[in-house]
């Protein structure tokens, strides 16, 4: 069965280096880009609480709904669409008692086990589940309930998106894991840069 897995593995290795690679790249244009919507997020809140206070003074409302709502979309697209990138760094917290005692391919054969029976499941479940709510959101053009809200349909959209990109990002981290398993320049972490190259 290993030698099999091996076999099958130097076959694919040619189509799935690259794969990984590209993968690693896109999810890494995408995670630097969400970073810099930090920027924005700051700036809007920032304006937020000056607009409510200098408002007060000046007698106008320098704030709006909108504004206080796109705080809190840029905040959920932060966190929706870093959340592949994030992965791919190993930033994600977790609890390592027993794994960071173990050797480099323990580790690697924890990671694979965990990423093919809970990550990569659970982001397609959450793509079902979502897809529902984000097409219905789409078919009434959804709304904030709130005067002068945002539209919402484009927000709840990121969500099976965001899931999606943790998928591809998963996939990637799988080929990383056989990687180490199984050789073929077993580079303790592919995911130190875009491109898998140190």
């Amino acid at each position: 069965m290993l030698h099999a897995l091996r076999r099958f593995w130097a076959i694919s290795w040619p189509v799935l280096r690259p794969l990984a690679a590209g993968i690693n790249r896109f999810n890494t244009v995408i995670g630097r880009g969400a970073s810099l919507l930090v920027l924005v997020m700051l700036a809007v809140g920032g304006w937020n609480v000056v607009g409510r206070y200098l408002g007060a003074v000046m007698g106008r409302n320098l704030s709006s709904n909108a504004f206080i709502e796109a705080q809190w979309y840029l905040f959920a697209l932060v966190f929706l669409l870093g959340a592949a990138w994030t992965l791919q760094r190993n930033g994600h917290v977790r609890v390592d008692v027993l794994q960071s005692r173990w050797r480099p391919r323990r580790r690697a054969l924890a990671d694979l086990a965990g990423t093919l029976l809970f990550l990569l499941p659970f982001c397609l479940l959450m793509i079902l589940v979502s897809w529902g709510a984000v097409q219905s959101s789409w078919q009434i053009l959804e709304q904030s309930s709130d005067p002068g809200g945002l539209p919402r349909y484009p927000l709840k959209t990121m969500l099976p998106l965001s899931f999606f990109l943790l998928f591809l990002q998963g996939v990637a981290n799988v080929i990383h894991h056989l990687q180490q398993l199984l050789g073929t320049d077993p580079a303790p972490q592919l995911r130190n840069t875009p491109d898998g190259r140190r």
